[in-house]
């Protein structure tokens, strides 16, 4: 077993290494050009669209524009909103945070590309069920011989599904009640499995409209509990975000705890947790926005790539000034102790929160991980429709939920790494299709902002 998760980590370390983070950063710096950096011009836009598009909506469809994002986001805001954030600033230093910036300013066209020919060349099943994503964009945009590129797809989406979206979560779940709140693992895999399948039978609609509650609802909960310790070190903000801008283009010193980084180093964690966070360019959310009742795709796409924004910009930013602003006990800059990842996102908590923020990181990464639990279920479904039809949709919630309940009393080394693997797969056949439908994408937009006066190009 061990030989086996040695080849697979080395083959994780691979596709998720500097060929998929160009690949990834090249295609969004392209789209972002290639559409007259749409996003900054429309990011206002966007937002008013989101708001009007809880009574300006199609009869296509079966998610709220509104439903549709916070499912995209239910999945996007999970544990590395609070995990990753530490893991690449102990690894990469506080520049690590300037290039998770970056990554989601250029990232945010790529979500709007990838959601655009999503809706724009989805179906609708004979059971009513709307679908859309790579797959399709792939099928139905550059014809049938290509549909072996988006099979690919539902393959690794399939895969990633089961890992990232079903076991990983609520084993995260379990490992945390069990050290926090001292519940028995079988406790916490049978409450998964009751809360999930209530959710998740009652499909995409019920998903919706769980998301659509409980996603603003964490995230308002999480980003208060930031912004009180921000708050409480207002003094050294300016002097951090001055540090994060300049540790992006300058080496980092040694300190502490800390092994010290190189600008490559900053880079490659900023980008690769950036992309991991927030999704952009791997396929995984459009398959929820493919099930959008926005009027148009270009509604839907400029709400999309709103997803990357709150959850790199704004939800990775506050754990980022969270661990950057904190100080231990003795007065020395906490994110230079030695901590990684979790445990060190908790000790800023729990020192500046004592009691409460013991609490709160934990009931936080607990909504964090069931929301993604909730959201690759409807990933998962999309994929397994494309490749066994509306026919293989109900067992495989049986299925999904079972996982879950499996997940939170195994180990999951293996399972976490081949799911990483095939989430990090998905990214070739969503960016090649872009890519080459990139021509048609261009012109459609253009028609689209013709028709529609809100927008500008």
């Amino acid at each position: 077993m061990d030989g086996l998760l040695g080849v697979l980590n080395s083959i994780s370390d691979f596709v998720w290494g500097p060929v998929m983070l160009v690949m990834l950063g090249g295609t969004g710096l392209y789209l972002t050009i290639g559409l007259k950096f749409f996003s900054f011009r429309n990011w206002v836009r966007a937002y008013k669209c989101l708001w009007a598009g809880r009574r300006n909506q199609s009869a296509h469809g079966e998610l709220s524009p509104w439903n549709a994002l916070m499912t995209a986001l239910a999945a996007d805001i999970g544990t590395g909103n609070i995990v990753g954030v530490a893991t690449a600033i102990a690894i990469g230093g506080p520049g690590a945070l300037f290039w998770m910036w970056v990554t989601a300013l250029v990232g945010m066209m790529t979500k709007f590309s990838e959601v655009l020919l999503s809706v724009y060349f989805r179906e609708k099943t004979p059971a009513g069920n709307w679908v859309g994503g790579a797959m399709y964009f792939i099928k139905n945009g550059l014809g049938p011989r290509w549909k072996w590129l988006g099979t690919c797809f539902a393959i690794f989406g399939a895969i990633a599904c089961f890992g990232i979206g079903a076991m990983v979560q609520a084993n995260a779940i379990s490992v945390n009640a069990s050290k926090n709140l001292h519940l028995p693992e079988w406790t916490t895999s049978l409450v998964l499995l009751l809360l999930a399948g209530l959710v998740l039978v009652g499909g995409v609609k019920r998903i919706g409209a769980v998301a659509g509650k409980l996603v603003p609802l964490m995230a308002v909960i999480y980003m208060l509990m930031c912004l009180i310790i921000i708050f409480m070190n207002i003094e050294r903000v300016p002097s951090v975000f001055w540090w994060v801008v300049t540790d992006a283009f300058t080496p980092t010193a040694a300190q502490g705890g800390f092994a010290g980084a190189t600008v490559m180093m900053a880079i490659r964690m900023g980008m690769a947790r950036g992309i991991f966070s927030n999704e952009a360019g791997l396929g995984s959310a459009p398959m929820a926005h493919a099930a959008s009742t926005a009027e148009s795709p270009l509604v839907q796409a400029s709400i999309g790539m709103l997803d990357v924004f709150i959850d790199t910009i704004i939800v990775c930013s506050m754990t980022g000034f969270v661990i950057l602003v904190s100080l231990d006990a003795a007065g020395h800059p906490l994110w230079s102790s030695g901590l990684s990842g979790g445990v060190l996102t908790a000790a800023a908590f729990q020192h500046y929160l004592p009691g409460i923020g013991h609490y709160g990181i934990t009931i936080c990464l607990s909504l964090f991980a069931f929301t993604t639990i909730l959201g690759w279920c409807v990933y998962g479904e999309r994929c397994i429709i494309y490749l066994f039809g509306d026919k293989g949709q109900k067992p495989f919630r049986v299925i999904y939920v079972l996982a879950v309940a499996v997940g939170a009393v195994l180990a999951l080394d293996v399972v976490w790494t081949l799911a990483d693997i095939g989430n990090a797969l998905m990214a070739f056949p969503n960016i090649i299709g872009i890519l080459l439908l990139s021509p048609t994408l261009f012109r459609i937009v253009r028609e689209e902002v013709a028709k529609d006066p809100r927008f500008v190009l």
